[in-house]
């Protein structure tokens, strides 16, 4: 598609493995910009790899500060040990952030209706997943059509569309599409509980994730571990 005829689009770009395959996939069709928050998580780390793989897209990314945190009751925003070393998918982990992609989603909307952009992008997953409630089809799809009816923008003939082009792929079904699209993978960063420096602790569900895909797609994991 010629990049004069491309379409606008919001991609929510974490730093994680994920978002920067599902920016890659948007920047074919697309003409992406990206949000990223800031929501007093305690892997920021995170952030900067948004930043930094956005500065190598050549992609506008804008960063939102919200205070999660005050709500607490997550391992993320909490002053609460992040799991390590357990069962995956057995129930819903301490690492959930309560309402966190509903309230991403909502300022990607906002976004959308300001600046008339009718496609958004999110990297959420249901199979090589921590269990998360709002990374699943049914919750794409709802807030899709609470979308379509809460906005002001929807009420013509254009409607908002939530893309999820991860949402069925495993982990190394996601790296290998990835790697096509030419990410560099050593630019993401999936931690929950890093280092000071910033190196990965392996042991927390993202982590194990990573592993488990890099390995099940039989490709080097090129993170940095402790």
């Amino acid at each position: 598609m010629n990049q004069l005829t491309k379409k606008h689009c919001i991609v929510l770009l974490s730093g994680g493995l994920d978002s920067a395959t599902v920016l890659s996939i948007a920047r074919k069709d697309f003409e992406v910009t990206a949000l990223t928050f800031d929501y007093g998580q305690r892997h920021k780390f995170e952030l900067t790899a948004a930043q930094e793989i956005a500065k190598k897209n050549k992609i506008t990314l804008n960063e939102i500060k919200i205070d999660l945190a005050q709500f607490g009751n997550s391992a993320l925003t909490d002053n609460i040990s992040v799991p390590k070393n357990q069962e995956i998918g057995k129930e819903i982990p301490v690492t959930y952030v309560p309402v966190r992609n509903t309230i991403f989603l909502s300022y990607a909307l906002a976004f959308a209706e300001v600046n008339q952009i009718f496609d958004i992008f999110i990297g959420v997953n249901a199979l090589d997943y921590s269990g998360y409630p709002d990374c699943r089809p049914e919750f794409i799809d709802s807030f899709e059509k609470m979308a379509n009816q809460a906005t002001k923008f929807t009420q013509g003939d254009k409607k908002i569309k939530i893309h999820t082009p991860l949402i069925d792929l495993t982990k190394a079904e996601i790296i290998t599409e990835g790697l096509k699209l030419g990410v560099d993978y050593s630019m993401t960063h999936s931690c929950y509980d890093p280092s000071e420096a910033g190196l990965s602790c392996g042991e927390c569900d993202a982590c194990i994730l990573r592993k488990a895909g890099f390995a099940a797609a039989d490709i080097t994991d090129p993170t940095n571990y402790k």
